[in-house]
């Protein structure tokens, strides 16, 4: 059985899939899972100069999501 190759969303990779099939559905279930709203929450963070910021992360912010291949 040949693997067909990983999908990637930002630059980031998934695993390798048994067929083109797997591979959509796989990235099919991520992009839904993407567009669930959270919660909101409080996020800190520091930046490349050494200065920290507050922000608040709203949970209904969700990117829109799309499976293309």
């Amino acid at each position: 059985m040949m693997a067909v190759g990983p999908y990637r969303v930002d630059g980031v990779v998934s695993e390798t899939f048994p067929s083109h099939d797997a591979a959509r559905r796989a990235a099919e279930r991520a992009a839904a899972e993407q567009r669930v709203p959270g919660n909101t929450a409080g996020i800190s963070y520091e930046d490349k100069d050494g200065r920290w910021h507050d922000e608040l992360s709203d949970g209904h912010d969700r990117p829109i999501t799309d499976v293309k291949g």
